[in-house]
């Protein structure tokens, strides 16, 4: 009891826990849903064996066993494809800069995010497992229940974007006048890396509720409402035929479970790198208000971007719309998009790191 008061006392106060350790408690949050989704499938296979052994007509579920592993890694690796859709990547980064800017030090963005967003997979695994029949009319599309899951998503993901596109864009704009200024000779000030005037008064409500980074569990959880990403659907498709093949229950429920591993672990780890990006940005203003100007500025975009393009496909859906450009915004893959973004951060945050340690042995010598 005494351990437990004192893990619940650590938690109340984990904002000034030193930085290693609370990454530490990320990374261990990711480790345990590992662990979790290994005993399951373990528990699954093993106790189908053994109880397949000794029963006669229970063949079928011991013959679905040997399924279950390739099935848990075809999950895994579909947690960490899904993980790279531009709008994780965008939400993530867009929501850390944010915080970042505020003198936070947001380990945990990318972790509650992809919890969020993967609670619903879960949800819907536990449902399939169950035999729950509403899973499929919601995977069905054309279906009431898919379209309006489809909207809540695609409507609160496009908003989300749009909200932090327009708060970034304005911190972008702030900094790229110091830049400017810096060129000119001029000093920059504290304040000049923030998101001031007018977009930011405006937004300062609707972006209220968003001041810890376990608030963004609950834009991650609306985000993935809408079962329009096809390694969703085909995860539970997955679940579905493996139930009809005899895999076990406790198998079953490690297909998701992988899955949300997966996720949580290349979101958590994206959050951590766009953190430590920004934070070198922030904490020495003046030698990289440069790298600080253009990684605010590819955020906005991104963020801007990906909100064009759900609440181009929101619209075309909820009014039927058939103009050609809905229906090509519709129409867009995030999937492939997203590594491409990564790809160009990576770049910048390289590129930026090298002239840093150029310019520095260039003084020294």
């Amino acid at each position: 009891m005494t351990t437990l008061t004192q893990f619940a006392a650590m938690y109340r106060e984990r904002e000034q826990l030193p930085l290693r350790t609370r990454m530490l408690f990320a990374f261990g949050a990711v480790a345990a849903l590992h662990v979790a989704a290994v005993v399951l499938l373990l528990s699954g296979s093993l106790g189908a064996g053994s109880f397949g052994a000794g029963s006669p007509g229970t063949g079928t579920a011991a013959a679905g066993q040997p399924l279950a592993l390739g099935l848990v890694f075809t999950a895994y690796l579909a947690g960490i494809k899904h993980s790279y859709d531009w709008d994780h990547i965008a939400a993530i980064d867009n929501s850390t800069r944010k915080f970042v800017a505020q003198r936070k030090d947001p380990v945990s963005v990318g972790f509650a995010f992809s919890l969020g967003h993967s609670s619903v997979v879960i949800l819907a695994g536990i449902l399939v497992v169950g035999g729950a029949a509403v899973v499929g009319q919601f995977m069905e599309d054309g279906t009431t229940g898919n379209m309006v899951l489809g909207l809540i998503g695609s409507g609160v993901s496009g908003l989300f974007l749009l909200a932090m596109g327009l708060f970034n864009g304005s911190a972008f704009l702030r900094a790229a006048q110091a830049y400017r200024n810096v060129q000119g000779g001029g000093e920059v000030r504290d304040g000049d890396l923030e998101a001031k005037g007018f977009v930011a008064r405006l937004l300062a409500k609707p972006l209220a509720r968003v001041q810890r980074p376990r608030n963004i569990y609950v834009i991650g959880f609306l985000f993935g409402l809408g079962f329009d990403t096809a390694t969703t659907i085909g995860l539970l498709v997955m679940t579905t035929a493996a139930s009809l093949a005899g895999v076990s229950p406790l198998a079953l429920l490690a297909l998701p479970l992988a899955f949300t591993a997966a996720m949580t672990l290349c979101d958590t780890t994206n959050g951590v790198a766009m953190m430590r990006m920004y934070r070198s940005a922030i904490h020495n203003p003046q030698r990289k208000l440069g790298f600080n100007t253009l990684i605010t500025g590819i955020s906005a975009v991104s963020a801007l971007f990906v909100s064009a393009i759900t609440l181009g496909g929101f619209f075309n859906t909820a009014f039927g719309l058939e103009d050609p450009l809905t229906t090509w915004l519709g129409a867009v893959d995030l999937g492939d998009a997203g590594l491409l973004l990564v790809a160009v951060l990576l770049a910048v945050w390289g590129i930026a790191a090298l002239r840093g340690r150029m310019k520095g042995r260039s003084q020294a010598a």
